[in-house]
């Protein structure tokens, strides 16, 4: 076996998985999913003005495309939902679905996101979304919205009075002690949702390019190349499905608390 393969049959086929230190020297901790984070931000706040500063009539391009994704969150997603508020919301879902797809996105790419240094690979990528303290991050966003909403549209005695159905009165306290698990529920299930996804399929990804490396067969590490490369596609897919998924249970979560008669 040639000296590269044995420095990444050395390394865990599941490091670009989990959260690592990068190990810089500063007096805080620096970790690859806090670098991939900050990097999400940084391409979100320099793609997205410079599309919406475009004026032609026209969309082409890269801002057709990023246009096609907001109107059709807007119309398809947000819009049968919150009626006439749909405007008022559209900030924070555009946003949390652009965040979630660029740190998908970045994860798609953290298998290059490498350097070699003496007999170890430093890994500098990873996929943010597969840390379950950043999706918990983005789900606890979720959870304030959806009551701060709530209690904003229709005050907070009558919130508190329309968070559960109209019920008879012995079971009025079962059912707000329900509906108070509902809501830790719903962002819990949110959290878990998107973070058991993105680690699932980078899993399989990482074992698979381990194979490959380990096997020293042609044919089993022709197979996996391509098992890699189909599943990566796949994850393409899931970067954008999940990215819609979490806005789109946002947006109905938000609808039932502004909306409570629906």
């Amino acid at each position: 076996m040639n000296p590269t393969a044995t420095i990444l049959a050395s390394d865990n086929p599941l490091s670009h998985v989990v959260q690592h230190d990068l190990h810089w020297g500063l007096p805080f901790t620096v970790t690859n999913h806090m670098l991939m984070v900050i990097l999400a931000a940084i391409l979100m706040l320099i793609i997205l003005p410079v599309i919406a500063r475009q004026r032609s009539m026209v969309p082409r391009g890269l801002r057709n495309f990023f246009e096609s994704i907001c109107v059709f969150i807007r119309e398809e997603v947000a819009r049968p939902v919150l009626g006439h508020n749909t405007d008022r919301f559209m900030p924070y879902l555009w946003t949390t679905f652009f965040f979630i797809l660029f740190c998908n996105l970045l994860g798609s790419l953290d298998s290059m996101v490498y350097t070699l240094s003496g007999e170890k690979l430093q890994h500098y990528g990873g996929t943010a979304t597969a840390n379950i303290w950043i999706t918990g991050t983005l789900a606890g966003f979720a959870f304030i919205m959806i009551h701060f909403s709530g209690i904003r549209e229709q005050g907070s005695w009558q919130y508190i009075k329309n968070f559960i159905p109209h019920v008879p009165w012995p079971l009025i306290l079962p059912m707000y002690f329900l509906e108070l698990i509902g809501a830790a529920v719903k962002p819990f299930a949110l959290a878990i949702r998107l973070f058991a996804n993105m680690m699932a399929g980078h899993t399989v990804i990482g074992a698979l390019m381990g194979l490959a490396v380990v096997s020293g067969n042609l044919a089993v590490g022709g197979a996996t190349v391509i098992g890699c490369v189909a599943v990566s596609l796949l994850e393409l897919f899931v970067a954008f499905l999940q990215a819609y998924i979490f806005t789109y249970l946002t947006t109905l979560f938000i609808g039932m608390a502004v909306h409570p008669e629906h």
